[in-house]
């Protein structure tokens, strides 16, 4: 055979035994196509390692833990385990209005615990609990806005300005060499919006005001602001359907990350495998989609059950081939101890948490996810 024949021969071939692959899984489309390069490099990971393992994730986690603030590198989950979350939760709250968020996490440490996530090499996820536009009330004030900060309404200005400012604090996060790297980051706007306790949630808006105050954020940041360091999750709370998901769904053109936010199973009264059966079901939309999914807030708050951590959670979750494959887990923060979503050094649960963590991957377990 001719030696070009002959490479047409292999090419056929390769087309021939794998393309039905490709035709399985959607190529790679991030909500921003000018994402920075280490932004595509932590997408293009997350696809490929899906099914290699869970990452672990806590809200706040350097900041400080149960009994101390402001640790240098401290954290709880390491105190208890040896090692240090892979996904770092932060909160932009109060943004613009004050120094620290409703956390009372001042902005300027948390963008120097931000960096120092990074530089580990874990990832960095942002939540924002925006303040009620049109009453000045927290977001738990659920008296409708939307419908207002929408394009023609009477405050739109205000949702410009308030983007305009987490616009600003995402590009502040910087690292590298005179610090002009640009750190990613996993931006979770209007989370829990299937639930009526914040004003952008159900009951307070209709589902085409919702997927118009998504669709707007995105492009302002990115179009209008030029923030091209973020990947956009959402998150609702717990749904009982495939129609519930998407039903506010934005589209799949701005969305990078499909999220669960699921408590209220490891509530009295919940059952661990509904969350299981939600987590699989999210997995199923993200694989039409070619997404990554993540159970992207979890967790029991003061954590009852000495072994949570492997027959309440893991073991529920490793159970399903598809919930498997979910990027991350994050628990909440550790505040006190009623209010805490991780071990502490002497808690009940530690000795499993332990268990746990050989389980799941923690930021000493990951490959560089930025290259």
């Amino acid at each position: 055979m001719h030696p070009f024949s002959y490479r047409l021969w292999l090419v056929a071939c390769f087309l021939t035994c794998f393309s039905p692959l490709f035709a399985q899984h959607p190529p790679m489309r991030l909500v921003d196509p000018q994402a920075e390069p280490a932004v595509q490099a932590l997408y293009r990971n997350l696809l490929a390692r899906q099914g290699q393992g869970i990452m672990f994730g806590h809200q706040d986690a350097l900041a400080y833990g149960v009994g101390w603030t402001g640790g240098n590198k401290r954290s709880d989950v390491h105190m208890v385990s040896g090692a240090y979350p892979a996904v770092f939760g932060w909160e932009i709250s109060k943004l613009g209005l004050q120094s620290f968020n409703i956390d009372t996490v001042d902005f300027d440490d948390m963008r120097r615990w931000i960096r120092k996530g990074y530089q580990m090499g874990g990832i960095i996820t942002i939540s924002w609990h925006a303040d009620n536009p049109v009453t000045g009330g927290s977001s738990w004030d659920n008296r409708p806005a939307v419908a207002e900060i929408l394009p023609g309404g009477p405050r739109h200005d205000k949702l410009k300005e308030e983007l305009r400012l987490v616009g600003e604090f995402m590009q502040s996060l910087k690292t590298g060499p005179f610090s002009q790297t640009h750190i990613p980051v996993v931006f979770r706007p209007w989370h829990e919006h299937s639930g009526g306790w914040f004003w952008w949630g159900r009951g307070h808006r209709k589902a085409e005001e919702y997927v118009q105050l998504w669709q707007f954020t995105v492009t302002y940041l990115r179009d209008t602001l030029g923030v091209h360091n973020l990947l956009y999750a959402y998150s609702p709370d717990v749904v009982n359907s495939r129609n519930d998901y998407l039903v506010d769904y934005p589209g799949a053109e701005f969305v990078d990350i499909l999220g669960l936010d699921d408590y209220a199973d490891f509530r009295p009264g919940g059952n661990p495998k509904k969350l299981t059966e939600r987590l699989r079901m999210v997995g199923e939309i993200a694989a039409d989609q070619g997404k990554p999914f993540a159970l992207t807030e979890t967790g029991s708050e003061a954590i009852p059950e000495p072994n949570f951590w492997t027959d309440h959670l893991i073991d529920n979750i490793t159970r399903d081939s598809v919930a498997a494959k979910a990027s991350w887990l994050l628990v909440w923060r550790n505040d006190r101890p009623d209010h805490h979503f991780a071990p502490y050094p002497g808690h009940p649960s530690a000795e499993n948490f332990v268990e746990f963590r050989k389980r799941v991957l923690m930021v000493e377990d990951l490959p560089d996810l930025y290259r």
